[in-house]
């Protein structure tokens, strides 16, 4: 593969991803509106087991498939490729129908297990994807390792509008429609909502099939011209796909086990220190459907700096460039601070009037669950740097250690949760707090891990102080701006969207006074040229 192909194919799935991600933290801002807080306590446990799930079948098995298939493929063998790929189709098939089993017909035992008997009908919605995306991902997988990226990356778009248009449409009218009357309107609108990961893998999977079949024929010729034997049993096979895929599967499950953590861990220690089981329910759903998908947002900022960490940094490694290599992390790491910190000192400071602004249809919810999300927002500082630092460590062969120090975070994370949420005076916000030491605990691990591997010294004037300052001058002036447009207008949206924009403005020019980004690094970006001619005019040099 040429340097521009494989520039190419990461540069598509680059703009797929985020683009997703995108999509995909808007789905749930117009569901928590749609379904309210109790309904996103019945949606949240669902999506969260669904998704621990899907890791399983769906994170390290592709890969293998990429792998295997592309190791037959470099020395011709393409019948084999064809049947690694037939065969590790079969093992996802059945990974998934065991997990559907699991989610459809255990659904009100694991619901009371967590203690929201609500959540079962989201389950049942939720599990036929668990079946047809692992599907969909065997193709992916096969199309990648003959560098065709375009086929994964309209089959991830279309599952995701897909999910968005027929989920939100799904819980509207079950909310509104009289079928399963044996369910609360909450009950029926989650539910709906789940259903949209079944009608985003309907959509994917299809668009992945029809191209299969269009490129079938090409296929079958390079086929027939293999006129080899197979070399390997189908035992053998799966064996090495298992070897590969494992490691992957755990180090993909973190994440998703932190909010599966949440999900079983928090309503029921809510019960426990005294709360209704409605008061319960509704905390509950103000944490996972109101503050956490807010913090999505700019988490997709960080996936253009990590895509392009990876390769740079493994590049710099393999050559042995130390000066390089160094250059690449202290970059990376002050990309992600630059934005990092000016998120969460915003989000920090316009909590409230944000979640006001995007729900102003759940008002007593969003107040509630403001303060949730200011504790999320300092947290996000340390996960912008776990993600840097992953990237960093897996660009220099280090795999297994971001993984290994996101589970001791994750252990962390349970003790802190589960003692400080059945504190009543804390609740909700011990969930978060428990999320924020795990953060802590992990991105010291990996920082340290860091510095051990590549001996690199990052300058904390430059790639610290001079942002956060930049950060904290916005954040005054942006918590003043809203406090004094509210005053005289009254109008919360239009208060927060002035400040938000004054924000932007204000962080801007302080981090060109404070030189956080140097007029040399101007001039290489786009539009770069513009923006020191403008500065030059106005002094800020």
């Amino acid at each position: 593969m040429t340097k521009r192909s494989l520039v190419k194919g990461a540069a598509v799935l680059a703009i797929a991803g985020i683009f997703v991600k995108i999509l995909g933290a808007f789905f749930r801002v117009p569901l928590g509106n749609i379904i309210g807080e109790e309904g996103m306590a019945n949606y949240a446990p669902a999506y969260a087991l669904y998704a621990t799930l899907l890791v399983i079948s769906t994170s390290g098995i592709p890969i293998a498939i990429s792998k295997m298939v592309s190791e037959r493929c470099a020395i011709g063998q393409f019948r084999e490729a064809e049947r690694v790929f037939k065969l590790s189709r079969i093992l996802m098939i059945t990974i998934g129908v065991f997990s559907f089993v699991l989610l459809f017909f255990f659904d009100e035992i694991i619901a009371d297990l967590v203690r929201i008997p609500g959540a079962a009908l989201s389950m049942k919605a939720t599990a036929p994807a668990l079946i047809l995306v692992p599907i969909m991902s065997a193709y992916r997988g096969y199309f990648q390792v003959m560098q065709e990226m375009v086929p994964t990356a309209v089959s991830q778009v279309i599952e995701q509008m897909f999910r968005v248009v027929l989920g939100l449409s799904a819980a509207i009218l079950l909310m509104r429609s009289s079928w399963l009357t044996d369910f609360t309107v909450n009950e029926r609108g989650a539910a709906g909502g789940c259903f949209g990961a079944s009608a985003g893998a309907i959509g994917g999977l299809i668009t992945m099939v029809v191209i299969y079949l269009i490129c079938r024929k090409k296929l079958k010729r390079r086929i027939h011209a293999d006129n080899g034997k197979a070399h390997e049993s189908s035992s053998q096979i799966i064996k090495r796909i298992a070897i590969i895929a494992i490691p992957i599967t755990i180090g993909a499950m973190i994440m998703p086990l932190v909010n599966l953590v949440d999900s079983a861990i928090v309503n029921v220690r809510l019960l426990d220190s005294g709360w209704e089981p409605a008061v319960a329910k509704g905390m509950y759903g103000q944490l996972t459907g109101y503050a956490e998908p807010i913090v999505e947002f700019p988490q997709v900022l960080m996936t253009s700096i990590v895509v392009s960490l990876v390769p740079m940094v493994s590049a710099a490694n393999r050559l042995g460039n130390t000066k390089e290599l160094h250059g690449h992390i202290t970059l990376g790491v002050r990309m992600s601070l630059i934005l990092a910190f000016p998120c969460a000192i915003g989000l920090f400071v316009l909590a409230e009037p944000s979640l006001l602004l995007l729900y102003p249809a759940q008002r007593a919810g969003a107040i509630g669950a403001a303060p949730c999300l200011q504790v999320l927002a300092l947290a996000f500082v340390l996960l912008s740097l776990i993600t840097n630092m992953t990237g960093v460590l897996q660009g220099i062969g280090k795999q297994i250690l971001p993984v290994r120090n996101l589970f001791i975070g994750i252990v962390v994370k349970i003790a802190v949760t589960w003692i400080l949420t059945a504190i009543p005076q804390i609740n909700i916000v011990g969930a978060t707090l428990g999320t924020t030491a795990a953060y802590m605990v992990a991105a010291f691990l990996d920082v340290m891990a860091v510095r051990k591997y590549t001996k690199v010294k990052i300058k904390m004037g430059m790639v610290v102080t001079k942002p956060l300052i930049s950060s904290l001058v916005m954040g005054a002036i942006v918590f003043f701006s809203y406090k004094g447009i509210f005053a005289l207008l009254g109008s919360n949206a239009v208060a927060t969207l002035v400040a938000i924009l004054i924000g932007i403005i204000v962080y801007g020019l302080m981090i060109l006074k404070t030189k956080a980004i140097t007029r040399a690094e101007l001039l290489d970006i786009s539009m770069g040229q513009k923006i020191v001619k403008v500065c030059d005019k106005l002094r800020l040099w």
